[in-house]
């Protein structure tokens, strides 16, 4: 008893001491794992170009330049979304005027008109002070989208310099393990490109299911275009904060102008709110949690503190790091309890 007590404790204050890690180190590991996640999913394309006798540079140039243009696919989504919103923008506000300034102006008009109108109901002076407190929110929305920016400068330069110093880093690795494990290292780094794969397979997945729900519901409350826009923004997702927010803007405009009434926009946040809550706490754990091999109930507890720890981008990147951990609890004897934690039915 002594000793299976002593080992928890030792098991405890390393869980601590690795969560007290992740978290203070938050501004530098975040953009590194998304670095190591691309440079997973470039690897077979890269390793591909430099068989064919491309140098290695080019070829590290040649696979991010496709993520760049996956990328830039998505964000031409978004931008023709907001022309398109701007556009509507004269119909919806009754003026000649266009931009974002007439059509926050035209809200904070709407939002006290609405809350005059119903000024003895409960909500009617939550409706008036609606405006005074979205602005802090709006700084927090700026300063998060200034560090995605710079995350989208560093994360191509640690995916580059991972691809390109890759054998060094392996031979590395080779010479801090045992020697004991310096046979099973080429077979679980070979398992960790696989599991990175079909986590990719996985995430396409989530957002097929996603798009078809956001469709669905957008159909029900007759929103024009339902499934092009169920689908739009269930991709858009993919970029964090502002991605919702553009893509929802449009649904919900074209559900007022052509209603007129204040419930089909409400309806359509419901129906993203729900299907973002479902995907988050269902689909996201189930589909991609059992592609990396994890169960379900692992799935949700990474996911959990992954928000705890990096907020959105942890819910994202824990998983597929999590898979990594029970791959080498597969070739550990002694981590037979975590291998059976996260992936679920012991072996025969």
């Amino acid at each position: 008893m002594p000793i299976r007590s002593s080992s928890l404790v030792r098991n405890l204050y390393i869980a601590l001491g690795l969560g007290a890690i992740l978290y203070l180190g938050r501004y530098v590991l975040i953009p590194l794992a998304y670095g190591l996640l691309v440079a997973l999913v470039l690897y077979p394309v890269v390793s591909r170009l430099e068989s064919r006798g491309l140098p290695r540079w080019a070829a590290i140039t040649v696979g991010l330049m496709l993520v760049g243009v996956v990328f830039g696919l998505l964000v031409g989504l978004l931008l023709f979304q907001v022309n398109t919103f701007l556009a509507e923008l004269p119909m919806l506000t009754g003026e000649a005027s266009t931009g974002f300034g007439a059509f926050w102006t035209w809200i904070n008009k709407e939002i006290a008109e609405l809350g005059q109108a119903h000024h003895d109901e409960w909500w009617g002076p939550l409706v008036n002070a609606l405006p005074g407190k979205v602005a802090p929110y709006m700084g927090s929305a700026l300063s998060a989208l200034f560090g995605m920016l710079f995350n989208l400068f560093i994360i191509p330069v640690f995916s580059a310099l991972l691809l390109y110093h890759r054998r060094t880093y392996v031979t590395a690795l080779t010479k801090l393990v045992d020697r004991s494990w310096a046979d099973h290292l080429p077979g679980l780094l070979q398992k960790v490109v696989s599991n990175y794969a079909r986590f990719i397979l996985g995430m396409v997945q989530v957002y097929l299911i996603v798009g078809t729900l956001n469709s669905v519901g957008f159909l029900i409350l007759g929103v024009p275009n339902a499934i092009l826009f169920g689908m739009l923004t269930a991709v858009a997702t993919m970029i964090p904060y502002a991605g919702i927010i553009l893509s929802s803007l449009l649904p919900i405009t074209l559900a007022w102008t052509t209603t007129g009434s204040l419930w089909i926009p409400v309806g359509v946040i419901s129906v993203l709110a729900v299907v973002q809550y479902l995907e988050a706490n269902l689909i996201f754990p189930k589909v991609v949690g059992g592609k990396l091999g994890l169960n379900t109930m692992a799935s949700l507890l990474i996911i959990f503190a992954g928000g705890l720890l990096w907020g959105v981008a942890g819910m994202i990147l824990l998983l597929p790091l999590a898979s990594i951990l029970k791959l080498v609890s597969e070739e550990v004897p002694e981590w037979e309890a975590l291998r059976l934690l996260l992936g679920g039915e012991d072996k025969p």
